[in-house]
């Protein structure tokens, strides 16, 4: 989408930017293009320490995600399953999920707010339309990436009372990232996904 930038001169406003296509562009992009993450994570194979090799990992992500010029490897995912754990301690809190139709080693957790780290980006890089040539430097295009999450944390996380979770059921869409530049043994112990959407089923 080339088309994003018609005035070069004009300062990039970024959380504008990102107001404007979250609704219209990047939920419908993840719902529509979501992969069920318990399909995913049952393709990958983990020793105990909870290492996988980046061979093993590539045709997986080729099939169900991206490879981003950075070698991070991105999904779109969808699930459901029992919240177990509320991680209200932490800088950077989240929840930990028994997801629906998986029962391996790997732990999948969702971010909860108020804060994602500010080097999360997988939201921005799986949806697979908003690209670094499309942006003046690596700072707009960063910037996308911190909107992205401030935007979720507010819209998809604010009006849900997180504390309240545990041991309910949970469905959820979003976007996880796998970094595995420079990399031959990836740690997938868990997974973090960033959620763009989330309902309380049970």
């Amino acid at each position: 989408m080339a088309g994003f930038r018609s005035l070069a001169a004009e300062e990039f406003d970024a959380a504008a930017f990102v107001a404007g296509i979250f609704d219209s562009q990047v939920v419908p992009t993840v719902q529509e293009n979501a992969v069920d993450l318990a399909s995913i994570l049952n393709q990958i194979t983990v020793d105990d320490k909870g290492i996988v090799q980046k061979d093993e990992l590539i045709p997986v992500t080729e099939q169900n995600g991206l490879i981003t010029v950075g070698e991070a490897h991105v999904y779109m995912v969808k699930g459901q399953g029992v919240v177990t754990e509320v991680d209200t301690e932490s800088r950077v809190k989240s929840m930990t999920i028994q997801l629906d139709g998986y029962d391996g080693p790997i732990v999948v957790k969702l971010y909860t707010g108020p804060r994602i780290p500010s080097d999360e980006t997988a939201v921005r890089d799986a949806v697979g339309f908003l690209n670094f040539g499309d942006f003046r430097s690596q700072t707009e295009y960063g910037k996308v990436a911190n909107e992205l999450n401030k935007l979720i944390v507010q819209q998809v996380l604010g009006g849900v009372d997180v504390a309240t979770l545990e041991g309910k059921t949970i469905a959820f869409t979003g976007a996880f990232g796998i970094r595995t530049f420079n990399l031959i043994d990836i740690n997938l112990s868990q997974v973090t996904v960033v959620p763009v959407s989330l309902q309380v089923v049970e």
